[in-house]
């Protein structure tokens, strides 16, 4: 039996707070809250997650300020990922807004990037990703990721599939905001059922860049 029962309408409370206030003695002051709202529902969650899906990752709730102009010490929002492949997999988060889910793939070397342009760039392969982005559209999802602003090197900027191929990530999410089921088991029903939409995307993601 799941021990996973809601997000806490406190943690997105909590987030919306910290925004306003994003302190360490904010934190200290809030930090039961935090793990009451939003650490252990996310920790149930995943583990109800697993079987389907496999173990997650949660992000750590502090911000790497090492290299950043932006010194605030606190996320404003709690990650969790399941990794299908080194840099591609399910993704979901909890913030001020609610509830966000998407899958994909996150981060690339050169080599799994070269495989994944090749693969938008194939006939067959290119067209398969054509079809899967267009159904996760067709269901609300909203496709993302960070893009080249020309074309990429060695590639037609009259190609049919230019603007796939400038993607340097490429992802699909859903913003599900905060339902009257955010709160309940069932939270965890629709984020599986989204896990599994998104899952060809995944699976496909997954299997081009593996091809080094």
């Amino acid at each position: 039996m799941s021990d996973f029962i809601g997000f806490p309408l406190a943690g997105l409370d909590f987030y919306e707070d910290l925004e306003a206030d994003n302190s360490k003695t904010f934190w200290n002051a809030n930090k039961k809250v935090w793990e009451s709202a939003v650490r252990d529902p996310m920790k149930a969650l995943v583990a109800d997650l697993e079987k389907d899906f496999g173990p997650a990752k949660i992000f750590r709730p502090y911000r790497d300020v090492r290299f950043s102009k932006d010194k605030t010490p606190y996320k404003n929002h709690q990650g969790a990922v399941v990794h299908s492949a080194p840099t591609a997999g399910w993704y979901v988060q909890i913030g001020a807004g609610g509830l966000y889910t998407g899958g994909g793939l996150y981060a690339a070397d050169a080599a799994q990037l070269a495989a994944l342009r090749a693969a938008i760039d194939h006939e067959v392969r290119g067209a398969e990703l054509e079809k899967l982005l267009a159904q996760l559209v067709s269901a609300g999802y909203r496709i993302g990721g960070d893009k080249l602003a020309t074309k990429p090197k060695g590639y037609s900027i009259d190609h049919p599939r230019i603007d796939l191929l400038r993607h340097k990530s490429l992802t699909a999410g859903y913003e599900f905001g905060a339902p009257d089921w955010l709160t309940t088991p069932e939270a965890a029903t629709r984020i599986r059922k989204a896990w599994e939409e998104i899952r060809p995307l995944v699976e496909w993601l997954s299997a081009v860049t593996a091809q080094k």
